[in-house]
């Protein structure tokens, strides 16, 4: 069987208790799709929205966590902290986190580690820089950050690689097909050979994806959902990147 598929949201900074109900438009307006959808609020929000979600057809998860359960780690929150506020997931080793942060593989990986051990999925990010896609370092940097940003206790259960080509993010531009295609089948021939269940490891796309292109992006091979950003903040336009997926 082939993985089930899924539409991420990452709000990233953005969201106030008013924009809970872009969530309850969507839960309505997607009630019958028959994919898994997922939305990412700042921190402030998780509580309120998995509250408001409840059982129904979205999950919510987190935009990052730190690797260890508890301490003296001003700002930052764990992985267990994530899963009593709601959070199903979270989202690590986005490159937004990488650059601004400094995050590297092997944090990324640990905090990986940190939402297994919490018993929430990791939603790991991974994707080349556009001075990396020039010089054509791209299948090699996404081999290196697969193979030490996903911790040996994945699994497709526990977790979801997402692939964000850094140049693509924000910025209107998206890879040709051919590109993403070729990416996603490195990520997938490197899972297999890593993992027993490597095959079912759930593949997203992420960078620019809006209601215009998602129908192309989600019939390549091995695209098994979205990680979206600023189309997720709104119903009008995360619906109809949902039904895409669910039409694929």
């Amino acid at each position: 069987m082939p993985p089930r598929k899924l539409a991420a949201g990452n709000w990233k900074m953005n969201g106030t208790l008013a924009s809970l109900a872009e969530v309850e438009t969507l839960m309505r307006d997607c009630a019958s799709a028959e994919v898994d959808i997922l939305i990412c609020p700042p921190a402030t929000l998780l509580h309120p929205m998995a509250e408001r979600v409840g059982r129904g057809p979205v999950a919510v998860g987190g935009q990052d966590c730190h690797a260890k359960e508890s301490g003296a780690h001003t700002g930052d929150i764990s992985a267990e902290q994530l899963r009593d506020a709601g959070a199903s997931h979270v989202i690590v080793g986005h490159s937004e986190r990488r650059a601004d942060h400094g995050e590297t593989d092997a944090a990324v990986a640990a905090k990986a580690v940190a939402a297994h051990r919490a018993g929430i999925v990791s939603v790991i990010c991974v994707g080349e820089t556009e001075a990396q896609r020039d010089a054509g370092e791209t299948l090699d940097v996404i081999a290196r950050q697969l193979a030490d940003s996903v911790p040996g206790c994945a699994t497709a259960a526990n977790t979801v690689v997402a692939y964000e080509p850094v140049w693509a993010i924000g910025t209107g531009r998206t890879p040709t097909g051919e590109q993403i295609a070729e990416v996603h089948a490195a990520m997938r021939k490197a899972l297999v050979a890593r993992f027993p269940d490597g095959a079912g490891f759930r593949l997203l796309y992420g960078g620019s994806v809006k209601p215009s292109n998602a129908a192309e992006i989600f019939a390549i091979a091995d695209v098994d959902g979205a990680l979206v950003g600023g189309a997720s903040l709104k119903a009008s336009d995360f619906g109809p990147i949902v039904k895409a997926l669910d039409a694929a």
